[in-house]
């Protein structure tokens, strides 16, 4: 009989611990819904086999840039993600944690320049959620690929720029001709 408690107390324990009640399942998604309407863009990384380590400089990085991060479970994502966005959820394989912001191009980018900063590091785009619509692991890595406003700005300014100096350059030429 007391063998008998024992497991019973054994097996509640382990419920408690490891098992998400139904309420708590219920606030989780109803999270992972508000940061995905409030995102304008979001990205699926699998992070399987990611060191704590650098998993900790992962998020310190994306707060910095004004990304945040969350992991969750798979089962509770699709039914989140459900009716959220146009298309099909892209596969979602491995562990799965979700990069948010409020700008478009932030989240795969900082997710991007993390992969390529920490070439040892296990980290991959699975997909994501941009302009309302679910897209593909290419697709999201081509934005995550695009530059920051700042280098965009500069090389606009210099295409703006050339055009001006070479006619500078001809019409000094000219003058210089002419005396």
């Amino acid at each position: 009989m007391v063998d008998v408690l024992l497991r019973l107390k054994r097996a509640v324990l382990f419920c408690e611990k490891y098992m998400l009640l139904k309420s708590k399942k219920e606030k989780i998604i109803k999270d992972l819904e508000g940061l995905v309407k409030e995102s304008k863009s979001v990205v699926f990384v699998n992070f399987h086999g990611l060191k704590v380590s650098d998993e900790t400089k992962l998020r310190r990085e994306l707060r910095n840039a004004g990304v945040g991060y969350r992991v969750g479970r798979k089962t509770l994502l699709a039914r989140a993600l459900a009716g959220k966005a146009e298309g099909e959820i892209p596969e979602l394989g491995g562990e799965v944690a979700l990069a948010y912001s409020k700008d478009e191009i932030a989240s795969p980018r900082e997710i991007y320049n993390f992969q390529k900063a920490h070439k040892g590091v296990i980290l991959s785009i699975l997909g994501g959620i941009f302009e309302g619509k679910f897209i593909s692991k290419d697709m999201m890595m081509e934005l995550a690929m695009i530059p920051g406003r700042e280098a965009l700005l500069s090389k606009l300014a210099f295409l703006l720029q050339s055009p001006m100096q070479r006619l500078a350059i001809a019409v000094n030429e000219v003058a210089k001709g002419k005396v």
